[in-house]
């Protein structure tokens, strides 16, 4: 049994943080319900309850009336801390970063040799959406869950993932959150040259991040937008009014993801779109059944204008296939009263590959590190074996991630400035490309169509920096039909009902593998 210290369960204004995660060897195949630790006076020492926090996050029930909040707060350390040793995570309290070589973030790269820099790491990092399990939500139809501990986690990633390609939709590009919280439990190292004896680096002072740190210890700055590469001449703005205009978007897009029925991308709305899939609250969702489910909320929800989602087929995306789905001027009705006229949707492009058999090919990890560093890329949802990931970067052999598997109770979206902090993670996670789960779907998104011949470009060359043989997918001109595929497209509206059957790969295409894996459809590189 592993022995948990008390720096490795926090709670910080509200909102626990678990230790660095990647450690953790929970598998996601357990049940949905886990016991839970009860307090005194409430029946028996373990109990099958609905509302537990599975995985070690947060597992705080409602506080009785009358009871101090500080004892509350005890009740949450305590049964966070049976969790973690309950199911075997070995918990490491701090994430280190080296402050000798560029951390990205969502395209958007820095060098952590200044406090400025560190600051505008920290409001990027911070500034995401952070999508996590929750508790006491209204019961999933067609089952008795109010919870989606256990199982959700792909989900919540493939949440993660919309969540940042609506902000880039609706929000300045280089929009952040004013009220981005301080880092909680981060070191930044300088690393020396490595000698037999020593592999490691040597701690410096953490700019005052920590637990206790609550305010700014500097002024807030933010990343310039363009390029991958952040130019660190250029002058580092303050707070941008422009930044604090936008939190009435802000906040409606997170409430888009409110645990209640009516949220188009909600987990209720997610389960329902994802039983014509075959998939049931309860099951497991890989990453390839989520870039569908994610397409089909988006064509049906009528709240968000002017973008689509393009889900690539066998590793391959079809140019032709994308400017039908995108450009209007070719999809406009001639009895359409009102015509919008000539335009250009805006698209979310989601590819689903496997990068290996069993276990992630290292040859494709240059190209995964280069695909993160662009910045139209929006993240990759993957993550460990049957332990979803949500990944937005990456400093030198490691990932960097949010991670859903952190049990909170749920918030009201539907009241006015309902709180927001626990929808933003202040605990940056890293881990080594080498324990990545070789599925995972990779998204980008393009504002128009100029973008998007630029994602083209960008990508193709990111591709090419693999050792292997052929690429993890390909850019093809044409539609899918033109090469002999036949059932499920993306391009077409009214497949959204069917999640449609394998297909077969383009004519004079090499094939890379006959075998698909057991949780999803992928073509194997």
């Amino acid at each position: 049994m592993n022995s948990v210290s008390p720096s490795a369960v926090q709670y910080v204004g509200g909102v626990g943080v678990v230790g660095q995660d990647d450690t953790f060897q929970r598998e996601e195949t357990r049940r949905p319900q886990q016991p839970q630790l009860v307090g005194p006076g409430r029946g028996s020492s373990f109990g099958n309850r609905q509302g537990t926090d599975v995985g070690g996050g947060r597992t705080r029930e409602a506080s009785t009336a009358g009871e101090p909040d500080e004892v509350d707060k005890l009740k949450t350390k305590l049964m966070s801390a049976w969790n973690n040793v309950k199911y075997g995570w070995s918990v490491k309290s701090k994430t280190t970063f080296n402050k000798s070589s560029p951390v990205t973030v969502m395209g958007h790269s820095y060098l952590l040799n200044s406090e400025d820099e560190v600051e505008r790491f920290r409001r990027a990092f911070v500034s995401r959406l952070w999508l996590t399990y929750r508790r006491e939500f209204p019961q999933l139809e067609g089952s008795t869950l109010t919870t989606d501990c256990g199982w959700g986690c792909m989900l919540r990633s493939g949440q993660m993932l919309l969540a940042q390609g609506l902000l880039l939709h609706l929000l300045p590009r280089d929009w952040l959150w004013p009220d981005a919280q301080q880092f909680v439990d981060v070191d930044f190292e300088a690393l020396r040259p490595r000698s037999p004896s020593r592999a490691g680096g040597v701690p410096i002072p953490s700019f005052g991040y920590s637990s206790s740190s609550r305010t700014p210890t500097t002024p807030q700055k933010t990343s310039m937008p363009g390029g991958t590469a952040l130019n660190h001449t250029q002058k580092k703005r303050p707070e941008s009014g422009r930044d604090r205009q936008a939190e009435p978007l802000h906040r409606r897009v997170v409430a888009w993801f409110g645990d209640e029925p009516p949220a188009p991308f909600g987990v209720h709305q997610l389960v329902e779109l994802g039983k014509s899939s075959g998939k049931k609250a309860g099951d497991w969702y890989g990453p390839s059944v989520v870039a569908h489910i994610l397409r089909k909320a988006v064509a049906k929800t009528s709240e968000v204008h002017n973008l689509a989602v393009y889900v690539a087929q066998d590793c391959t995306v079809y140019k032709k296939d994308v400017v039908h789905l995108c450009d209007q001027s070719l999809n406009q009705s001639i009895s359409d009263p009102e015509p919008s006229g000539p335009g250009w949707k805006s698209v979310i492009i989601l590819v689903p590959v496997r990068l290996g058999g069993d276990s992630l090919n290292p040859s494709y990890i240059e190209c995964v590190r280069n695909i993160l560093r662009l910045e139209c890329c929006i993240g990759i949802i993957g993550g460990k074996p049957k332990h979803s990931l949500f990944f937005i970067g990456c400093q030198d052999e490691q990932l960097l991630y949010l991670d859903p598997h952190y049990c909170q109770a749920v918030v009201d979206v539907t009241q006015d400035n309902f709180p927001l902090e626990s929808f933003h993670c202040s605990s940056p996670r890293k881990m080594p490309f080498s324990r990545m789960d070789p599925s995972c779907t990779i998204g980008f998104y393009a504002k128009n169509k100029k973008d998007f011949e630029s994602l083209c470009s960008a990508v193709c060359v990111a591709l090419s920096s693999s050792e292997e043989k052929y690429p993890i997918f390909t850019f093809v001109e044409g539609q899918a039909q033109d090469y002999g595929l036949v059932g499920h497209s993306s391009s077409h509206p009214h497949s959204d009902t069917s999640p449609g059957p394998a297909h077969m790969l383009p004519q004079g295409k090499l094939s890379r593998s006959n075998t698909i894996g057991s949780s999803d459809d992928f073509v194997f590189l």
